[in-house]
């Protein structure tokens, strides 16, 4: 086990009506003058904008609005935001809707806060010394963002996709009413699932120290999420299944399931970035698609840790070698992934990419991450390579029985 930081100040308003709660919240963080960041139509629609508004209003609070986040959000509304912001005096950014606007918002509240191109901080090449407040109406259950010090924001030049981390930027609270979630599509629920489950077993699958408790609480997120994901395809208002999935992805990414340990691997994600620069790919489906590649690819080298994943969260039965126990773990996480309708390869992702395509992502994925990175294995530029072509080509590889080959 190694020594820890837990850091978590967000405060969190859970369950029905806590919209209602917006202006207080808003007023108790010492917001005046408000940016409203949104995505798209879907808040407007649902009746959530018209119920923030007025609560803000209750509360004598001002605001405007800045709509367009988008998946894999873009530098160039980050860029408009701070703009807007400056010219406007605002002193506190609402993000309403999922992880695009919270990532967003985060990126905008970097950019007033600090001098300077707010890129820099996506680039690693300064960190920022400041945020403006970020207050959070979540109705998407996936990245975690609404808890978590990082976002993710999209260069348009170059399609660079780049995360940044900081305490500065963690919400000051989060309002969370499950029952926005339930108009998602099954697709967008689903890949909400996958990423809220690679938040912890980014974690998990480590070389660097572990400690029991914490793996209880990661295995225990895990068998969480995968039995009410299952429930949500088949009952998509199920308010219950839908409330468990929301606050598992809260406490998946704000640092829980990493305590004591060497901080995760995360190079699902790394490499994850590269397919959603380059295809703008549904970020949780990305990782669905790329997840059962890498894990053949580094298994051997982080053995214990895939055979305790194979018996206590997949229900594999420990018998065998470590090594078929670790392969029937694998091949019942991709089972799963199938019966939530998410892709275990890049053709069932939608995307083909040529051989040299597949050389730049691996290229820009080993520049972004400083060479080489992991902990289960620790992946260079030619380990990226060879775990996209895995991916690339993982289709060809199911048997008649529909398991995949051990490669």
């Amino acid at each position: 086990m190694f020594n820890f930081d837990y850091f978590t100040p967000t405060k969190v308003a859970f369950g029905k009506d806590t919209v209602n709660r917006v202006g207080d919240l808003v007023k108790e963080f010492g917001g005046k003058k408000v940016l409203i960041h949104y995505g798209g139509g879907s808040v407007i629609r649902s009746g959530l904008m018209d119920r923030v508004k007025a609560n803000l209003e209750k509360a004598d609070i001002s605001y405007v609005m800045l709509g367009g986040a988008v998946p894999n959000p873009r530098l160039s509304l980050v860029y408009e935001g701070i703009e807007l912001c400056k010219k406007e005096d605002i002193d506190f950014i609402l993000a309403v809707g999922g992880g695009s606007a919270i990532d967003s918002a985060k990126a905008i509240g970097y950019g007033v806060a600090n001098e300077g191109d707010v890129w820099d901080f996506y680039d690693y090449k300064r960190k920022a010394e400041g945020c403006l407040p970020i207050g959070v109406v979540l109705t998407l259950s996936a990245t975690g963002s609404e808890m978590s010090d990082s976002s993710v924001i999209t260069k348009e030049e170059g399609l660079v996709k780049r995360g940044y981390s900081s305490d500065f930027g963690r919400p000051k609270f989060a309002v969370m009413d499950p029952e926005y979630t339930k108009t998602l599509p099954e697709y967008q629920t689903a890949s909400g699932c996958t990423d809220i489950m690679m938040h912890t077993m980014e974690r998990y699958f480590t070389n660097g120290g572990n400690m029991e408790l914490t793996d209880q609480i990661a295995e225990g997120l895990l068998r969480t999420v995968m039995m009410n994901a299952k429930i949500l395809i088949a009952e998509p208002d199920n308010y219950e299944a839908r409330a468990e999935v929301m606050w598992a992805g809260s406490l998946a990414h704000n640092g829980l399931t990493g305590c004591g340990s060497s901080g995760g691997d995360w190079m699902s994600h790394k490499l994850e970035h590269e397919l959603g620069g380059l295809y703008d790919v549904t970020h949780g489906a990305g990782l669905a698609a790329i997840w059962g590649s890498w894990a053949r690819y580094v298994y051997k080298n982080c053995l214990s840790r895939f055979k305790r994943f194979a018996i206590r969260v997949m229900d594999v039965e420990p018998a065998g070698t470590d090594e078929e126990i670790a392969i029937k773990g694998i091949e019942a996480m991709e089972a799963f992934y199938r019966e939530i309708h998410m892709p275990t390869n890049l053709s069932e992702l939608g995307v083909e990419p040529t051989e040299e395509e597949l050389k730049q992502m691996a290229h820009k994925c080993a520049v972004g991450v400083g060479g080489q990175f992991g902990s289960a294995k620790v992946l260079k530029e030619e380990d990226m390579l060879a775990i996209f072509e895995m991916a690339n080509k993982q289709e060809e590889k199911i048997n008649e029985s529909g398991r995949y080959s051990d490669i």
